[in-house]
């Protein structure tokens, strides 16, 4: 394997991108072994958190793209995860609901996603880990501002 050059080494946002690869990498590996799909967790967590919401409301809170939140959600659908139905305040729109089987669901892909942070992270202690997080939720936060 080689060796990056230093400049680019050096520079937050490559590293950035470099780990971001392998924690996707590993994420992509573990949701195929656990029959997930790439953005079930992130929604399932979305609607866990928020209560009932519309489809548009949870691609902004997740930052997934409508049409791709539009797929998620027949699937988790399909999987009996999540139910919709006419939003009383608008019947233009649906509201998005977590069923009981929707709650273990995102259990189970919880322990999931912590397993991977675990592997992603090994080489940081505990206090490494909550100091990389929380300057990596301060700059992501400040650039969405």
């Amino acid at each position: 394997m080689s060796t990056a050059p230093a400049r680019l080494r050096t520079k937050a946002s490559w590293l950035v991108n470099q780990a971001a690869t392998v924690v996707h990498r590993l994420t992509m590996d573990e949701s195929a072994r656990s029959g997930a799909r790439r953005y079930h967790y992130g929604i399932l967590a979305a609607i866990d958190e928020n209560g009932p919401s519309s489809q548009a409301t949870l691609s902004r809170c997740t930052g997934i793209d409508r049409s791709d939140v539009v797929a998620v959600i027949n699937e988790l659908a399909d999987a009996g995860y999540v139910e919709r139905a006419p939003d009383p305040a608008d019947g233009r729109r649906n509201l998005i609901t977590l069923t009981g089987t929707g709650t273990h669901r995102l259990q189970h892909l919880e322990d999931l996603v912590s397993e991977t942070q675990d592997v992603f992270l090994t080489p940081l202690d505990p206090a490494e880990r909550e100091q990389l997080t929380r300057l990596l939720a301060r700059v992501v936060e400040h650039h969405q501002g």
